[in-house]
């Protein structure tokens, strides 16, 4: 009986693996009830709560992607950044802003043009009226200034 029960319950498209796991639980449900009830088929019993029990376990798998061999214990972690990366972060931003108002202003428009805008030199210095070179010694003159600011904490 119980081969047949387990190729059954196969048969209905649960793995090999989890065929013998429902069979016990079947048998233990078949147990359970027999004590309070009387079961014509215990046969038909135990094919009856395997096959329901596999469908449970196939509809548990669809709603709980966490199964024991796809289960990855990296995908609980939390990658928001802690408080103290947060303060650090905010603090070096503070650094950052200070440091682009030491900028005289056009520099910093072209840095933040370049930077933030995404434009071309070419562009900026079509803004700004001034040549390709100049744009580009500008932020680079910029860049230098802010790197160094910035390793000053």
């Amino acid at each position: 009986m119980l081969r047949k029960v387990r190729a059954v319950v196969v048969r209905s498209g649960v793995a090999s693996q989890d065929a013998d796991d429902l069979v016990q639980e079947a048998f233990v449900r078949l147990e359970s009830y027999a004590r309070k009830h009387e079961i014509r088929s215990q046969e038909a019993f135990l094919v009856t709560a395997a096959v329901n029990l596999g469908r449970d376990l196939a509809r548990h798998r669809t709603r709980v992607p966490m199964d024991n061999e796809g289960f990855d214990i990296l995908s609980l972690a939390d990658s928001a950044p802690q408080p103290e990366e947060q303060l650090l972060r905010q603090e070096s931003l503070r650094r950052a802003a200070s440091g682009l108002q030491r900028l005289d202003a056009q520099t910093r428009r072209i840095l933040l043009a370049k930077r933030l805008e995404g434009l071309t030199a070419a562009q900026i210095a079509e803004r700004e009226s001034l040549s390709v070179a100049a744009v580009e010694k500008r932020v680079a003159r910029a860049l230098l200034f802010l790197t160094q600011w910035m390793g000053e904490l």
